[in-house]
């Protein structure tokens, strides 16, 4: 398959919650660049097309975009720069 990516993901395994309209969901970032990510959710049904994705880790928060789901793994597009968890 063609690489289509500008910038390379980087392999990570750090907790995250996906959070739209009032409800939170767990779940677990397994790569990230500075355009998307690939998470792992329990169930992909209940993740909306758009969303903003917050680090466990520093809060930081991102909005995001479904770009593909197989399976339990989601495909993110960012949508807007990076903010800075307070």
């Amino acid at each position: 398959m063609e690489e289509r990516r500008k910038y390379p993901r980087t392999e990570i395994d750090e907790p995250a919650y996906v959070s739209a309209s009032g409800s939170v969901m767990s779940c677990v970032v397994r790569n990230i660049s500075p355009e998307g990510a690939a998470i792992d959710v329990d169930n992909p049904a209940f993740v909306p097309q758009r969303f903003r994705l917050v680090m466990a880790s520093d809060g930081s928060v991102h909005e995001c975009s479904v770009a593909w789901i197989q399976k339990n793994r989601i495909g993110l597009s960012f949508i807007a720069p990076r903010q800075t968890g307070k």
